[in-house]
Order: structure tokens, then sequence, then C-alpha cells
């Protein structure tokens, strides 16, 4: 099995979606989940459905039915049952708590009759690698991977490698990273997206300068989604005006978006996400923004199996 490490680095959620997601995929799913904790089914089912945009892959396949989990919900699941027993609410081991040594890989001790491999990469990413990653376990069954989606950016990877905390490493960056050698993954293109009825929204081309006064909606400053996106609005010569919000709450910045409150940048599942949504509309900008890359890069004191992975997940 899979198994999930989640910390504060991806921002903390405004409800306990962690524990509304555990009780959810159970016995009853969400209606009894509701039921539980006095919510409404629509009140859980967007709880939900906002976590799966924050992760970047489907938890279920129907939330609006039985809400069946998918086969990355259930090890999503399965990784919950392990690590938040101490800590529920942010579903994260701390080492000093659990008598770890400070280089030894999260939740290793979990699964000590297998060879573990340690894959950082960010949420989206890993929904990139769900089918790469279960065909990889099924054909090594000596093989258990642990999947750390607290690294997103370059210094957090090299950290991670340096440390022993990962055998491999996917992050996002605008280029080569200097003192991390790392490959090409693929890249993500940034856009921007204000609700339907903006005046951009219609228009076929709009200068960078016309955006220097506009209102934004941004994630909260220590996301890694947030870091990035800013890194490449100044690499791209884009200056926005001043946030009006600053949230991971995704559904908050899909109404004010409809609302017509502000522009929003993003890229990768997300910006999919939001450009298939009724009432947003995507701001056709006259330049691209520079694209986001997923780089690689690999610890070379890792195991075989490790470097067999890596190569794997780029067939």
């Amino acid at each position: 099995r899979t198994i999930f490490a989640f910390s504060g680095a991806m921002a903390p959620l405004s409800l306990p979606k962690s524990d509304i997601f555990a009780q959810g995929g159970g016995p009853g799913g969400c209606s009894r989940c509701a039921r539980d904790r006095g919510l409404t089914a629509d009140a859980v089912a967007r709880d939900l459905a906002s976590l799966e945009l924050r992760l970047g892959y489907r938890l279920f396949d129907d939330l609006a039915g039985a809400a069946r989990l998918t086969a990355a919900g259930r090890k999503t699941a399965q990784a919950m049952t392990l690590l938040s027993q101490d800590q529920p609410e942010t579903w994260q081991v701390d080492e000093a708590e659990a008598g770890l040594p400070e280089s030894s890989p999260p939740s290793v001790s979990a699964v000590p009759s297998r060879e573990s491999i340690v894959l950082a990469a960010p949420a989206p990413v890993f929904g990139q690698f769900q089918d790469a990653l279960a065909a990889f376990e099924a054909a090594n069954e000596d093989v258990a991977i642990t999947l750390d989606l607290t690294v997103h950016l370059a210094d957090e990877a090299g950290l991670a490698l340096r440390r022993g905390k990962a055998d491999i490493a996917y992050f996002y960056a605008l280029g080569e990273v200097e003192g991390l050698p790392s490959r090409y993954g693929w890249s993500e293109q940034i856009n921007l997206y204000v609700g339907a009825d903006h005046p951009l929204s219609g228009r076929d081309s709009v200068a960078p300068q016309e955006l220097v006064i506009m209102p934004t909606l941004r994630m909260e400053p220590r996301n890694g989604l947030r870091r990035i996106i800013d890194e490449a609005l100044i690499t791209g010569g884009v200056q926005l005006g001043d946030p009006v919000l600053e949230t991971d709450n995704l559904f908050d910045i899909m109404t004010i978006l409809r609302e017509g409150a502000g522009c929003f940048a993003a890229f990768g599942p997300l910006a999919r996400d939001l450009g298939r949504m009724a009432g947003i509309g995507r701001v056709a900008l006259e330049r691209p923004l520079p694209a986001i890359e997923i780089r690689q890069a690999v610890n070379p004191h890792s195991p075989d199996a490790a470097a067999a992975l890596a190569e794997f997940l780029f067939l």
C-alpha cells in the first residue's frame, strides 16, 4: 500500500475536512457523516469537493450519490488510519513525538518487512501518478511507497533529499535549479480567471498593464502554489493589483470570482477545473505567462528500487 504524509505545509483547511473525509468514506457515507455532525448533506459534499480540488485528484466517484471511494481515495483513507491516530486534524506524524531520528523517513516503521521508497510530490502531481504507482507496486510486492505531499518547491525538495527524507522528489520550478540536479517532466500553463461577466472575460487580448489595478484573489502566502505563481508573475513582468482575499478555501474564491470582484491565477488541475466551471472565464493575455515546470530529482544514495521507480514514472 502507498502511505501518505500530510502536514500544515499544505495550509490549513477551513473545516475539519480530514475527519469528514474519513467518515464520508465509511459505512453510511456522506449522509451518515452529515447526520452525525449536524451538517447538511450539501455542506459535507461541498467540503469534500473542496478537499478534492486542493489535492488535485478525485477521492470519490459520486459525491452526490453513493460516494464510492476511488482507488486514490482508498489509499488516502488507509494512510489516514495510519498517520492520524495521534494528530487527526493535521494528518501528520511528528518525528519527535514518534521517537524517530531526524534522518528517518516518515512512517517507514509501518512497513518494516518491505523496502520503502519515499516519493515527495505536490498533491496535484500525485494525481498524474496514480495508475503508474499502482502498476509499479503490483509488479514489486516487496516495495512499499511512502508518499509525502508536503514538498512543493525546489528548496523543499532539495532539503528533503539531502536529509534522506525522500528518495524521489517532484517539485515546481521555472527551469533548472542551481545546486539541485533534476530533469524536466512536463509543464503547466498559468492562466488568469475572472467572472464570466467581467469586462476582461470577453476580450480577445488583454495587455499586462491593464491588470495592475485589478483586485486579485490569492491563496495564502505560505501555500506552495501561491509562491511559484507569484514568482512566475514577476518573471513574466505581470503585476496584479492588491489582493481582496487571501485564502485556501477554493469555494470562497470561486464564489467571489463569479461575483466579479477580482481575478485569480492558477495552473494544473485547478486551472483545468476552473476553465470548465460555469460563471468563470479565462483572461486572454496578449502574451502567455511563464509555464510552471514539474521537475524530478533523485537521491543518488537511494536504493536501486527508487531509481527504477523514477525511470518508470517517465515511461
